[in-house]
């Protein structure tokens, strides 16, 4: 791998309680995003609100700014378009419950129709979710997620110690719930979409703090005389070049899509833009960490290794 650090010898135990406090924010942050998201105040999609999602085929091409205008003058401000402009397309979506009297995708059609009668669109699909079906999906996406928790306590936990399963699994849920904070604060749309970044960046986060848990077991096994704040900082000093260089490769492939991967990919390369240097960032200064915090953690990690 490229040394781009080289040989470090950085006392990441010794900043831990500064790591604390500043993972303390994030959380708080993500928790008071998680807390919005049960209650229905958050900023939620049409997945979890329930609404619209209407996908209209133009003969000729239709700009995205006209069509957003056209709904705008029409009442449907909260609209949210995206424009496929190779096949003439423009996916809408209106977060509203279906009425008795007009359904939305009619409204959406209707308004088109007028503004537009010498290109009148085709209806290519319309999606309808009621908010009885977006709560199950709230469900599900939160079963999916401690599910992914559970199965990283078992898998981290077979491979090293129950510990750093727990371990691990805290990273994790502080990876997650941090991202969700900033999305909270810049006032994101949380989605499905959102949900399977979230997803993705825990296996991202749990597959950087292995490397880091495994080259700490490494050392226990050959140190046994050092204090365990040395051994610790010395595997991440040893793993920390690799590290940043695997972070820096995703990182370089999710800025282009984050700047020019368009609205629906715009905000799911964010979410995992933003957990992979927050995920690394846990690695060193939230994992290893509370491997200490661990009543007889010293005793017991010795005694393993």
């Amino acid at each position: 791998m490229l040394e781009i650090l080289g040989k470090t010898n950085i006392d990441f135990m010794g900043k831990r309680y500064i790591a604390f406090v500043f993972s303390g924010l994030l959380v708080l942050l993500g928790c008071l995003s998680a807390w919005s998201v049960v209650r229905g105040t958050a900023n939620l999609g049409i997945d979890f609100a329930g609404g619209t999602a209407v996908q209209l085929k133009f003969a000729q091409p239709v700009g995205i700014d006209e069509a957003r205008r056209a709904l705008q003058a029409n009442g449907l401000e909260e609209a949210e378009l995206q424009e496929f402009a190779a096949e003439n397309k423009i996916l809408v979506r209106v977060k509203a419950v279906t009425t008795i009297e007009e359904k939305i995708a009619d409204r959406v059609v209707a308004v088109f129709n007028r503004e537009f009668p010498g290109n009148r669109p085709e209806v290519d699909s319309s999606t309808e979710i009621g908010p009885t079906v977006g709560r199950k999906l709230q469900q599900d996406a939160l079963i999916a997620i401690m599910i992914s928790f559970a199965g990283i306590i078992l898998y981290v936990a077979a491979r090293f110690q129950f510990r750093f399963g727990v371990a691990a699994a805290i990273a994790t849920l502080h990876d997650v719930l941090a991202v969700m904070g900033l999305f909270y604060v810049m006032n994101k749309e949380i989605t499905l979409l959102i949900v399977t970044a979230l997803l993705t960046l825990a296996g991202y986060s749990l597959t950087d703090t292995v490397v880091v848990f495994d080259r700490i077991r490494e050392n226990l096994r050959t140190r046994r005389r050092d204090a365990i704040e040395t051994v610790i900082n010395n595997g991440i000093n040893q793993v920390l070049s690799r590290t940043i260089v695997t972070s820096l490769t995703v990182v370089l492939v999710l800025i282009p899509l984050a700047i020019a991967g368009g609205e629906v990919l715009h905000d799911f390369s964010l979410a995992l833009l933003w957990g992979v240097l927050i995920g690394t960032y846990s690695s060193i200064f939230v994992a290893s960490p509370l491997l200490l915090l661990w009543p007889g953690s010293t005793g017991a990690l010795f005694r393993r290794g």
